[in-house]
């Protein structure tokens, strides 16, 4: 009799625990809390959590809650793959959101194509994804090099040389970097790539010193090679540097000392100065209002950075593609998705564009200056992420998963 008991409450708590389920949108998410790129992914991890937060208080999405389901994958890419599996097979979830490094992303793209799931990649990277189960809230070198680039030789010179991250974020990324110099007239003077466990850079210096470039384009990812900032700074190299990555993601202007960055430009779509340095207007008032929500939640937060904004700003636009939809059926959603559905988000509107599934973007140009005290010398407003588009990628007429890059754009 005990034994017929136990299988009774067996049986009636599965049904009800999958009762439960039913009734709300599962979120799968893969981050990395612990890692070498932990430092720039807890905001993000905050920021998932506090748009569905918000959401839910308002009453979910038809009428379910969201339910966030979350495996911290501590950097380590064999942990992505066997976690999205996991999300996918065992969670069942509706939605992956994750991954901060290009590796890590494309280590758990092709699960996702396999298994048909939507995903979501929030972070800044080098560009090129075109895939239809895939929709990036983060810039895009389009973006931030079109911008800063220009703007850096106008105002320092032509000659650049530029060192980055030995992987495809590094690679992509220079490459943009190469083909944008030589558009306008100036000179690769020296370019090298840099393996992720490297942390000194007493030769990468000399190098530096010996090419005399006007401009330093660093694209360096990591703990470990953050530490290029603090030894170029002892060496006294003194070279105007420009980045997409730095100071908008680890926050290295607020950890290490001056002057370790100054004199550093980077292209952001935000960080949580904004409002701080723009006294006034729309980018003030949204900031203020993100910035005050956000450390209502979560007081003992270090930094709020550009990818904490576009992991809100993915959430609420995955909300409302879902009530667009009237549904979370992926072909239903991703097809409202490519209605260029829009969100106001902490730096403005965020559009998706349906050709290619990336956001537009407010683009700040941030000075990191004496002291590392930070400025915004120039605002460029609802940049599009326009060249997979025109490249020939169309995801509403031609479905694709394949990554591209200027020299190997898409078959038009």
């Amino acid at each position: 009799m005990k034994k017929i008991t136990i299988l009774i409450t067996s049986f009636l708590f599965l049904l009800f625990s999958n009762a439960w389920s039913a009734e709300t949108i599962k979120l799968g998410i893969l981050e990395d809390e612990t890692g070498n790129f932990a430092i720039a992914v807890v905001p993000k991890i905050h920021a998932y959590e506090l748009a569905v937060k918000e959401i839910n208080a308002k009453g979910g999405v038809l009428g379910k809650k969201l339910e966030i389901v979350r495996y911290d994958t501590q950097s380590n890419n064999t942990r992505f793959q066997e976690f999205a599996r996991r999300l996918i097979e065992k969670d069942k979830v509706d939605v992956v959101f994750g991954a901060f490094s290009s590796a890590s992303r494309e280590a758990i793209r092709p699960i996702m194509d396999k298994a048909k799931m939507l995903y979501f990649y929030n972070n800044q990277y080098e560009g090129g994804v075109c895939d239809k189960n895939v929709f990036v809230t983060g810039a895009v070198p389009e973006q931030q090099f079109s911008t800063l680039v220009p703007w850096m030789m106008e105002k320092y010179g032509k000659n650049v040389y530029v060192i980055a991250a030995d992987y495809n974020f590094g690679q992509i990324s220079a490459e943009w970097v190469r083909q944008i110099v030589k558009e306008n007239g100036g000179t690769l003077v020296g370019e090298e790539f840099i393996p992720l466990d490297v942390s000194q850079y007493s030769q990468t210096i000399q190098k530096i010193q010996k090419a005399k470039p006007d401009v330093l384009m660093t694209l360096l990812v990591g703990a470990k090679q953050a530490s290029f900032y603090e030894q170029q700074a002892a060496a006294g190299l003194g070279i105007p540097m420009a980045t997409s990555i730095n100071v908008g993601q680890a926050y290295e202007h607020k950890r290490f000392a001056p002057p370790a960055l100054e004199n550093m430009y980077v292209t952001v779509n935000y960080i949580e100065e904004v409002h701080e340095v723009i006294k006034s207007g729309e980018f003030h008032d949204k900031s203020k209002d993100f910035m005050e929500r956000f450390k209502a939640e979560y007081p003992n937060e270090p930094y709020v950075n550009m990818e904490a904004a576009n992991a809100y700003n993915a959430i609420n636009i995955y909300a409302k593609a879902v009530a667009l939809a009237g549904t979370t059926d992926r072909p239903k959603v991703i097809t409202a998705l490519e209605t260029g559905i829009s969100f106001d988000g902490p730096s403005g509107v965020v559009s998706i564009d349906p050709k290619s599934h990336h956001g537009s973007h407010t683009i700040f140009l941030v000075k990191v200056g004496e002291g590392h005290k930070v400025t915004i010398p120039k605002i460029w407003k609802d940049i599009k992420p326009y060249w997979l588009g025109e490249a020939g990628c169309n995801l509403p007429e031609k479905a694709d998963y394949s990554q591209y890059t200027p020299s190997k754009p898409p078959k038009k």
